[in-house]
């Protein structure tokens, strides 16, 4: 979607925190998806890698496979998206589950050649690149609703103490209702 200025400038709008998630059809390595419906009652880490085969974001998902049984155990799913082929996602996690300190990468990566759901979130950055996604990290909670997002560039990989950290007083400050100081940890 676009907001008009002038006759020759367009901005592009993308959901932002307490936005409902655009809904979307896709192919994973998983199989179809309709995102965010089939995660309903989940809580949900959507988050976008640059490329495939890359040293940086084969750390990420190594270490976000490490940390699924965790995140399951908080009743939040992962969901990956880049601009990649099926076919590229594919032989990529089966490199990755060749590597020594690999990983059998079982969560879904979506295949987005057209890059319209990379571009409906905000996730590619054209002063970074116009054909990559930035590293970027949407929370979505079980009602489909978009409640952190976070942006990494390009060049440097995630925290993932903090994006679990992010997880975690989320569903506090639902369940009791008060918000959560600076360096809060359950």
């Amino acid at each position: 979607m676009f907001d008009i200025c002038d006759d020759t400038t367009e901005i592009a709008t993308m959901p932002l925190i307490g936005d409902k998630a655009p809904e979307f059809y896709a192919e994973t390595t998983n199989g179809p998806v309709h995102f965010p419906n089939d995660y309903a009652g989940k809580w949900i880490i959507f988050f976008s890698h640059p490329s495939d085969f890359t040293p940086v974001c084969t750390s990420e998902f190594i270490r976000f496979q490490e940390l699924k049984d965790q995140f399951n155990e908080m009743n939040t799913e992962l969901v990956a998206l880049s601009v990649g082929a099926i076919s590229s996602h594919l032989a990529w996690i089966d490199a990755i589950s060749k590597m020594d300190g690999g990983a059998k990468i079982t969560f879904p990566i979506i295949a987005d050649m057209n890059t319209n759901i990379a571009r409906a979130y905000g996730m590619i950055h054209d002063s970074e690149s116009d054909t990559h996604t930035v590293r970027a990290v949407f929370i979505i909670d079980p009602e489909g609703i978009i409640r952190s997002i976070l942006y990494y560039p390009l060049t440097t990989g995630r925290n993932f103490d903090e994006i679990k950290r992010l997880i975690q007083a989320l569903q506090k400050t639902d369940e009791v209702h008060a918000s959560t100081p600076a360096n809060w940890r359950p």
